[in-house]
């Protein structure tokens, strides 16, 4: 029980310093046919853009077909990368970069992943390179990377290791809104030449969003919690300026986090709130009920605390649609029925 509270307070601080994913809704700019060979920049600070999902979609369907390199990339840290010509090898340093190479018909390009990937099954015949924070550097220069994509929770010391050592070094992700999700996969196509396919994911992604957002429309949002982490060392959320938490409200929640910033909460703020639902990881959720700080609130007391698979919510990635759904079928079970 203790074992599995820390692991939980570890992966949360690690979220509290970098975020579970932060590149936000700017858009690279993109010619007809060709992908402008002087700059695409795919920097994803927070904006104000529109909330529209169909907008996204509408976006992702004008990018180019094929990437014109030479081609220089502004990641989510700031950084310009250059690439020449077509990157043909890749190792991964984040489970929602693996997923997506696979989704993105990209697995060929995949030499290295790190220990936490595993989505799709078929990734654990691809050789791993260490922990996210502590990869193993001979290990990727030995596997001659054209670039390494890197994800929340990369460290500096890492990404500086590789760059001093010649190896490119992207770093792609939002901690704000599921619309960075967007971001995050058409700057994959455009830096990998899968920009038809990057088009097509974001497209799938958006409808299964907007047929959500239909089916619950006008309905009442009962109050939501979603456990991050919980217990002794702390209780963490999502609050209103995450992803998740934007997730929440989506699937038709009223978030108890929502005027609070990053994830730390307090049992106290818990307590008074007593919210109608509790989400929690499926494989926490009977610890959670039986805990003592928590087994007197009304959602464990009515059996309205679920399981939820926390990769389809927490590991920012294309399959968030499927989760933003898994989200809104418990809150709103009515609706799918």
């Amino acid at each position: 029980m203790n074992n599995i509270r820390k692991i939980m307070v570890v992966l949360c601080c690690l979220g509290l310093i970098c975020a579970l994913s932060a590149c936000s809704t700017k858009k690279n700019s993109l010619e007809d046919t060709n992908v402008d060979s002087a700059t695409a920049s795919v920097t994803t600070e927070k904006t104000k853009e529109t909330t529209d999902f169909q907008s996204a979609t509408e976006a992702s369907e004008s990018f180019a077909k094929v990437t014109k390199y030479p081609i220089t990339i502004t990641d989510s840290q700031g950084s310009e990368v250059t690439f020449d010509s077509e990157p043909m090898k890749v190792v991964s340093m984040a489970p929602n970069i693996t997923e997506m190479m696979y989704q993105l018909g990209l697995e060929s390009k995949l030499v290295g992943r790190t220990d936490y990937c595993d989505y799709p099954k078929q990734v654990s015949s691809i050789e791993s390179v260490g922990t996210l924070r502590e990869p193993d550097i001979e290990k990727i220069i030995s596997l001659e990377p054209d670039v390494v994509i890197a994800s929340t929770h990369f460290s500096e010391e890492a990404n500086k290791k590789l760059v001093d050592l010649g190896v490119k070094v992207v770093v792609l992700y939002d901690e704000f809104e599921i619309e960075g999700v967007y971001s995050i996969i058409t700057s994959m196509g455009t830096i990998l030449n899968a920009n038809e396919t990057a088009a097509a994911v974001v497209h799938d992604m958006n409808k299964t969003i907007t047929e959500v957002k239909s089916r619950i429309e006008g309905l009442h949002k009962p109050s939501v919690y979603y456990v991050v982490g919980y217990g002794e060392y702390g209780d963490y959320t999502a609050g209103g300026d995450t992803f998740i938490g934007q997730m929440l409200s989506l699937a038709g929640g009223n978030n108890i986090a929502q005027d609070i910033s990053g994830w730390s909460y307090t049992l106290e703020a818990l307590v008074e709130a007593d919210p109608d639902i509790i989400i929690i990881p499926i494989d926490l959720k009977a610890d959670f009920e039986a805990a003592e700080n928590y087994k007197d609130l009304s959602a464990v007391k009515n059996d309205h605390v679920y399981g939820i698979n926390k990769d389809l919510v927490e590991r920012q990635g294309y399959r968030n649609a499927e989760g933003l759904r898994a989200l809104a079928e418990i809150i709103h079970p009515e609706a799918f029925q």
